[in-house]
């Protein structure tokens, strides 16, 4: 841990911000279906409303994160990043006040306003305040370190929210947000292209490491070469440069496709399991909260502790395997519980599928250069971002249809499964590009 010191108030910002962005998680089902539909169990316009939101914040979200990326690769970290923690604060204000069905409407509107700032930006943003500090060989424990700093956070709003009332939950997470905020603008140094370490500096968190100033070429502080892409000199970056990014190497179009097809089943699980939930085995607060409780755990325990030791042995790449099989296994037993039980087990399997969006993010890190962090870890975002628009779409109908009294088979957790074979789909691409560069390597020895 000592090698991450320089990172300690980022990670108390995620901490803060997933705190307060999780705690309301447990209790938004009920207060949409108490507003919109008072006293019943089962809601298809909840449902719809809830993907409609979902939709048009990955849409805003893919078309903001990349120009946020791009933007804190020239004005830096901590100015871009206010954005979003920022932003957050507005929502959770409203249900805050009241949770009347007026009221809700406004924060459902404010939700979408904030969800375009916030779905990617922060999370690409401390990705690549990551990455201008910490050097190739410690990224990808660094960035484990992260996720479970937000795991952390979602595990702690998830308790807290289990012994409050609903009209405090509000309150207090609106309160945590704002601390973020003045925390941010108050202690974070700032971090970007102008001020990250340079070519010929040592890396400041790794002061073991050897560095050369004699390079010509892009040279990270713990002695591994960066690749350099042709800089952005434009603020908004246009599609044909982000496809240019995304293709310019196998790591990265690998990323670009696994990223997809895994936010796509992450995301449509996300649309269909509360509801589903809800409907199958009558969940409430409670036990959403206990969900989300085991689930926060488990991401926390993998990123905090399991990560960091198995990422020097094993490499991105076999954790990223591993990560989506677990993803695979989660998401299938999700869709055949049988028991109100089942999806309790089946939220432990989060202790491997945690390692997905860590190993992507450092393969992507790895396959650019320090100028280009932003806009590289804002296009993935962006990426996750148009699959959240295409999940609402394909989900909020198909979980509807099969929860409905119209279905057309007994099977309500079906959508839940398409939703694993999005997940499946990414584990064997996965898979292939091992083989792929495992074979490779073969051949390059025999020659």
């Amino acid at each position: 841990m000592k090698d991450f010191e320089g990172l300690a108030h980022l990670f108390v910002v995620a901490f803060l911000f997933h705190f307060s962005s999780f705690m309301v998680l447990p209790s938004i089902t009920d207060v949409t279906m108490d507003a919109v539909c008072p006293g019943r169990d089962e809601c298809s316009v909840a449902i719809y409303l809830s993907g409609f939101q979902n939709a048009i914040t990955g849409l805003g979200a893919l078309v903001v994160t990349p120009i946020v990326g791009n933007l804190s690769d020239k004005y830096g970290r901590k100015a871009l990043m206010t954005l979003p923690v920022t932003v957050a604060i507005l929502p959770l204000f409203i249900l805050a006040c009241n949770r009347s069905e007026m009221y809700f409407y406004v924060y459902y509107v404010a939700k979408i306003v904030a969800g375009i700032f916030c779905e990617g930006s922060m999370h690409c943003l401390s990705l690549a305040y990551v990455a201008d500090r910490v050097g190739t060989r410690r990224r990808a424990a660094a960035f484990g370190l992260l996720s479970g700093v937000s795991a952390a956070g979602f595990l702690s709003g998830t308790v807290t929210a289990r012994f409050l009332p609903t009209s405090s939950t509000f309150q207090v997470a609106a309160a945590v947000a704002a601390a973020g905020a003045i925390y941010l603008r108050a202690f974070v140094p700032d971090s970007g292209a102008a001020v990250s370490f340079d070519d010929e500096a040592c890396d400041p968190l790794l002061q073991d490491s050897s560095c050369s100033s004699a390079t010509s070429s892009s040279t990270s502080s713990d002695g591994e070469l960066s690749p350099r892409l042709p800089p952005y000199k434009g603020v908004l970056p246009s599609p044909s440069d982000m496809v240019a990014l995304l293709t310019s190497s196998l790591s990265l179009s690998a990323a670009a496709m696994i990223t997809f097809f895994y936010s796509l089943g992450e995301h449509g699980l996300q649309t269909a399991l509360l509801y589903y939930l809800k409907a199958q085995f009558g969940y409430s607060k409670d036990e959403f909260a206990n969900l989300l409780l085991i689930a926060g755990a488990a991401g926390m325990l993998s990123q905090l502790t399991v990560m960091p030791i198995l990422a020097p042995i094993v490499g991105e790449e076999m954790l990223l395997i591993i990560g989506l099989l677990g993803g695979c296994t989660h998401v299938f037993l999700y869709g055949i519980a049988w028991s109100s039980w089942v999806p309790y087990f089946a939220a432990a399997f989060i202790i491997l599928s945690a390692f997905v969006h860590p190993s992507i993010r450092t393969n992507v890190s790895k396959s650019v250069g320090p100028h280009e962090q932003g806009i590289a870890q804002g296009c993935i975002s962006g990426i996750s971002s148009f699959a959240s628009i295409l999940a609402p779409l394909i989900f909020t109908p198909l979980t509807a249809w099969f929860l409905s009294e119209t279905k057309p088979f007994e099977f309500e957790g079906f959508s839940i499964m398409v939703a694993g074979f999005c997940t499946l789909i990414a584990f064997v691409i996965s898979t292939r590009m091992r083989g792929e560069r495992c074979g490779a390597g073969e051949k390059a020895s025999i020659v």
